[in-house]
């Protein structure tokens, strides 16, 4: 899939996010050779699997300017750089607690300009302040991560979604999220028409879930 792909579902884009999203491509092969932290055949479907995934966030939630995200066990920067391209006005925190991981994301975020995100290289329980949303792709089982992530959600929500998580996922989630009754599973595919999507969905669990 080619970023003119990106364009498409978000057509709004600014010169400079149109800019920044093909940057994308060169700065990841490039770091990628270096240390190896996506694998081969998922760098070449960069924009399918890792950007426009990340960008299935913000097809359920636009971040209002000035809020604060963390994205948990960030990994290359995903969902984290796509969401801040998407949202220039919006301060993103990328937490992981692998250092070369961090490293790939400090390196591109210096190529693509970007002012509005800070990096942790930590456990996320190590991460002081809280947040409006915390998003992140499927690193553990919907339990544990609410137990790491607890009391890093600010109370106070400044959008008309009550704060919480906003988590991708795949598969079969049933099971896993049986004890939040008020969990809410967005299907991607019915805002991406690729296959690659079919499995997968965006969870959001408000801060005041019920077990």
């Amino acid at each position: 899939m080619k970023v003119e792909k990106i364009f498409e579902y978000f057509p709004n884009l600014s010169e400079t996010q149109r800019t920044q999203f093909r940057q994308l491509d060169i700065l990841y092969k490039d770091w990628n050779q270096k240390i190896n932290i996506v694998s081969r055949k998922d760098i070449e479907e960069l924009y399918l699997r890792h950007v426009l995934h990340s960008l299935g966030i913000a097809k359920i939630q636009e971040f209002r300017d000035g809020s604060q995200v963390m994205d948990v066990g960030t990994g290359g920067g995903f969902p984290g750089i796509p969401l801040a391209i998407l949202f220039p006005n919006v301060h993103f925190t990328l937490v992981d607690s692998i250092g070369k991981k961090i490293k790939v994301v400090e390196e591109v975020v210096a190529g693509l300009g970007l002012e509005n995100i800070a990096t942790i290289n930590a456990r996320v329980e190590e991460v002081p302040g809280q947040f409006d949303f915390i998003v992140s792709r499927a690193v553990a089982a919907m339990p544990t991560f609410v137990h790491w992530v607890k009391g890093r959600i600010k109370k106070e929500s400044v959008h008309d979604r009550r704060n919480g998580i906003l988590y991708l996922k795949g598969g079969d989630l049933s099971e896993e999220l049986q004890n939040y009754k008020t969990v809410e599973i967005f299907d991607l595919t019915d805002y991406f028409k690729e296959s690659f999507f079919e499995t997968k969905k965006v969870v959001y669990l408000p801060l005041k879930f019920k077990g």
